[in-house]
């Protein structure tokens, strides 16, 4: 049941209900007795669940098919040398 937010015209009071989609919206405040208006807010959407974006496709190290970033494929270059295939070379 979604979670509606409404502001009072007169006093400026806000509250929130939580109400069904064919329930009719709320004209009058508890506070003072004055006309309503229902604000947009934002929401909490969360995509759970596999096939999504937030779930597959941004693990940075996810299962076995997944691949080596840029940084892990280069070697690292040591400092005196453009080469990186000197005694300094490190691999880690």
């Amino acid at each position: 049941m979604p979670i509606y937010e409404y502001k009072c015209n007169l006093c400026g009071y806000k509250f929130e209900r939580f109400q069904s989609f064919s329930e009719d919206p709320v004209r009058t405040c508890p506070r003072c007795g004055g006309e309503v208006k229902r604000l947009i807010s934002r929401s909490s959407f969360i995509l759970r669940g596999t096939g999504w974006y937030a779930t597959d496709y941004a693990k940075k190290n996810g299962g076995s098919d997944a691949r080596t970033s840029r940084e892990e494929r280069t070697p690292s270059k040591c400092s005196s040398c453009s080469s990186g295939n000197c005694s300094n070379y490190s691999s880690s």
